[in-house]
């Protein structure tokens, strides 16, 4: 299955309202969206018809998260006063929006990636969605940081291993699909800061100079499951379910973690 046949998939699977994409170029996966959404490239070209109600942002994604409220478009941003459970707001208060569904197809750089998650994960909860591109290189020269290559990944996929290791809490679940793969994560929570507060211990650590070395698990797809997989996996109804609800994440994401267990690639 090719990686926008599979996104078409996820947008059903996890019936998102929400959407945003890092990485527009000419808009393949942006036209998939049907919901409102925000698309951020810092030199986008689109040459498709888009058929969703779209913010396209031209900066790069750190000055867009960088922005007073980044995600206003999608309806969550600042409201007037309003009367609470336990009286009224101060004016200017924030209504956090959730993300639903999130696509990181940015920079092919892995700290790039990184910032991409971090800054992503401050807006999402349990039940967002999140998905990293070319995630499986097919060799060592498309893997490379320097490009040099028609196709390149770069080094991206040292995001599985910085995950696993650094935020074992999330279930993340890396699927073949064509032609460089996708890694998508599962229980994000917008509290935890871990990888924020060990950024420059992981920068410093897994910025090496080409050639990269890529583990072989990585080039011959060892944990990749498929995707048809993953996109019937039973999981996706309770899901949706419990986030229509607003179910807590002891509710909610607790008893699906189980259900994921077996395709994950780290926990």
């Amino acid at each position: 299955m090719k990686r926008h046949e599979f996104l078409r998939g996820l947008h059903k699977a996890t019936a998102n309202r929400n959407y945003l994409e890092i990485g527009v170029n000419d808009g393949r996966s942006l036209k998939l969206s049907r919901v409102p959404s925000i698309a951020v490239d810092p030199a986008f070209k689109v040459v498709t018809e888009i058929r969703c109600d779209v913010h396209l942002v031209k900066a790069t994604s750190d000055d867009f998260f960088a922005r007073d409220n980044p995600l206003a478009h999608l309806k969550g941003g600042r409201h007037p006063l309003r009367n609470l459970r336990r009286g009224r707001a101060p004016f200017g208060y924030w209504r956090r929006t959730t993300l639903d569904l999130a696509f990181i197809d940015g920079m092919h750089l892995f700290e790039y990636a990184l910032r991409d998650f971090i800054n992503i994960e401050k807006h999402s909860d349990w039940s967002s969605v999140i998905v990293f591109d070319d995630m499986l290189p097919r060799s060592i020269d498309e893997a490379a940081r320097d490009r040099h290559t028609n196709a390149w990944t770069g080094d991206v996929y040292k995001i599985i291993e910085i995950l696993g290791r650094y935020r074992p809490d999330l279930v993340t679940v890396l699927v073949d699909t064509q032609p460089t793969g996708q890694l998508v994560v599962f229980g994000a929570d917008h509290k935890n800061t871990v990888l924020k507060d060990k950024y420059d211990e992981i920068i410093a650590e897994f910025k090496v100079p080409d050639p990269q070395k890529v583990p072989e698990a990585v080039l011959e797809r060892v944990k990749a499951v498929k995707p048809e997989t993953l996109l019937e996996a039973d999981f996706w109804r309770p899901l949706v379910r419990a986030r229509g609800r607003s179910l807590s994440r002891s509710r909610g994401w607790e008893p699906l973690r189980s259900a994921l267990e077996g395709l994950a690639v780290s926990r």
